[in-house]
């Protein structure tokens, strides 16, 4: 192997002689080709899921995407299932699957019923602003069915007001954008907790929500069945 010039660096070009580069996932492919700048917006946003959730046993994310992402999450938390309603998508993660960093997949269409088993922790993002305002309540029902007494939930879109400014291709499918206080409000329903987070670029922040690109509601305290 060739030597670097200095040779802390020589590690480098060892794993990439044993394993190999990474490949990206399918979407953060078309990130990296057509708009860098997102993909680090997007593993922002999973550095502060990962904080937010660290220490918790079993985590779900609903709508993972490519699910490129999720290894930021596993370094905080102990196990991860991700599904997602595209089987184009479980498959592309699949394909990239690394027994250094496992983690389970399975293609769930949300709106069908909760996820089998139990999860003290749970996120989606960039899912609910592509479900029907009429469907809304049953897609976080089931969330927040497939959650323990204790389970969080941390809910991410980009925020009414950033529609305004966003690029043709990425409103597709955006159906649903709200406002901060109607998310807030719609999480009461599940949560007597909800703390909200605004998000700029790559900053997380607490500032004036209205000025916000992306909003984040951080929900705990689940309420019981009859109290919804």
């Amino acid at each position: 192997m060739a030597r670097t010039v200095e040779r802390q660096y020589e590690g480098h070009f060892e794993l990439k002689e044993k394993q190999g580069l990474t490949r990206l996932g399918v979407e953060k492919n078309a990130n990296w080709h057509g708009d860098p700048k997102r993909l680090v917006f997007v593993l922002a946003r999973y550095k502060f899921i990962a904080k937010m959730l660290s220490g918790k046993k079993r985590v779900l994310e609903v709508g993972c995407g490519d699910a490129f992402p999720v290894r930021i999450v596993l370094q905080e938390v102990g196990e991860l299932h991700a599904v997602d309603i595209d089987p184009l998508f479980i498959e592309d993660a699949l394909e990239r699957a690394d027994p250094m960093w496992p983690f389970t997949l399975a293609v769930h269409d949300m709106l069908s019923g909760p996820v089998p088993g139990e999860f003290d922790g749970a996120y989606t993002l960039d899912v609910l602003e592509h479900i029907e305002q009429a469907s809304e309540r049953q897609f976080l029902d089931n969330i927040v069915s497939s959650l323990s007494p204790e389970g969080v939930l941390i809910v991410g879109m980009p925020s009414l007001e950033s529609q305004a400014f966003a690029a043709p291709l990425s409103k597709i499918g955006h159906i649903n954008c709200k406002k901060g206080p109607e998310i807030k409000s719609l999480m009461l329903e599940y949560f007597d907790n909800v703390f909200m987070f605004s998000m700029n670029d790559e900053v997380i922040h607490t500032g004036y929500q209205p000025m916000a690109q992306y909003l984040f509601a951080l929900c705990a305290g689940k309420r019981k069945r009859e109290e919804r």
